[in-house]
């Protein structure tokens, strides 16, 4: 039997001249916005070239380009799958206040709404260890608002993420490359458009460009949506599962508005409770939201299965009306942990999946992006045992 596929969540670590490369960068007038040069360029395309040899070493099947035209300027970085949109999307500038920063808000019944970023309820029930453990890392750049109508510009970037990816293939080889989902890019703060559903949408049509770029090229388009899970946490005091559902099932119709007419096959779903290392303990569980998720028109769903908080929902798989189609792409390595998973137990986490949809329905992943999560050693060695532990499963 062959081995069960493998791929990743998207984000691997960058090299070090490459992190130090994104910090040497300069800033446009608007403060947010990334400068380019031919060399760094350059040093990027070559920089996937490598990425994607060190993933099939590592017994990867399904390549990604590690995000790597996604600006990660630090060592440690959580947000670079999300600031990256910043530099692709007009319509945004640095506001006084911002998501981080923003009033506390509160919600009640049948008026759900985010409250700031630090006031989540997992940060109030462990200050502490969110101030000196959690709270470590560092994006590339300031996290703007929304002043003005959103469009697309990042049409120069993305030819350039395709191109690096495409150019590091082989003949007939397929690759991923991600790209952040309306809901989780409306999570900035919003000063311009008038409900926060008209501001999802709106992001929906703006990164259509994107996604069917991706498409086009022949590639698989991966939309990172951990707000779908994580938001639960940011709602304060915790809402009723009828209430987050309904929350929740605007950002699946904003996805599906914005891949309407796309190869459903070459669109995947990812879905996490964010890449933080926290304790978690606010988070939602699986069984409450997979059924609003499962309305979403994709051909994959990558997700958490690895993460010791939700490890145990394997089982709401088979309970949830999966579509006939719908490949599960579940991780079974942790980007929340330096312990390297032995690749007995990878394939056991496997075979929780290929017992429930079939052998053919499953690829086996991380739970999350590496990059920026754990030590580059680690995560390689994560991969390795990943790629073993799909041989075994």
């Amino acid at each position: 039997m062959p081995a069960v596929p493998t791929t990743t969540s998207g984000s691997l670590p960058r090299t070090a001249a490459l992190i130090e490369a994104n910090g040497a960068r300069t800033l446009a007038d608007d403060g947010f916005t990334l400068q380019s040069t031919p060399e760094f360029d350059a040093l990027t395309a070559a920089a996937v070239a490598d990425v994607v040899e060190r993933q099939r070493e590592a017994g990867i099947t399904l390549v990604g380009d590690g995000e790597f035209g996604k600006a990660m300027s630090n060592a440690v970085d959580y947000g670079a799958w999300w600031s990256y949109s910043f530099q692709r999307v007009a319509g945004l500038s640095l506001t006084e206040v911002n998501a981080f920063n923003e009033p506390a808000v509160e919600s009640s019944p049948g008026d759900v709404r985010l409250t700031s970023f630090l006031n989540r309820r997992d940060r109030q029930l462990f200050p502490a260890v969110y101030a000196e453990t959690v709270e470590t890392g560092q994006t590339a750049t300031a996290f703007p608002s929304t002043t003005g109508a959103l469009a697309y510009r990042g049409q120069d970037a993305v030819a350039s993420d395709i191109r690096n990816l495409k150019a590091a293939l082989r003949p007939g080889e397929q690759g991923f490359l991600t790209a952040i989902a309306p809901g989780s890019a409306a999570r900035v703060r919003n000063e311009f458009y008038a409900t926060d559903e008209e501001h999802i949408f709106a992001w929906a049509d703006a990164l259509r460009e994107e996604y069917k770029a991706i498409v086009d090229a022949g590639l698989i388009v991966q939309l990172d949506d951990p707000s779908l899970a994580e938001n639960f946490d940011q709602i304060t005091p915790e809402p009723s599962i009828a209430d987050y559902q309904a929350f929740t099932k605007i950002r699946v119709d904003a996805i599906n508005h914005a891949i309407a007419g796309l190869p459903k096959e070459q669109v995947r779903l990812h879905l996490c409770w964010g890449s933080w290392h926290g304790p978690h303990t606010t988070d939602v569980e699986l069984k409450d939201i997979l059924p609003v998720i499962l309305q979403a028109n994709v051909g994959s769903i990558s997700f958490e299965a690895g993460n010791v908080r939700h490890e145990h929902e394997f089982g709401a798989w088979a309970d949830a009306a999966v579509p006939d189609d719908l490949v599960l792409v579940p991780g079974v390595v942790s980007h929340a942990t330096n312990v390297v998973e032995h690749p007995e137990l990878v394939a056991q986490r496997i075979r929780r999946f290929t017992d429930i949809v079939g052998v053919d329905r499953v690829i086996a992943s991380t739970d999350c992006g590496l990059g920026g999560r754990v030590h580059p050693d680690i995560a390689w060695a994560k991969l390795a045992s990943l790629g073993e532990g799909a041989r075994r499963a």
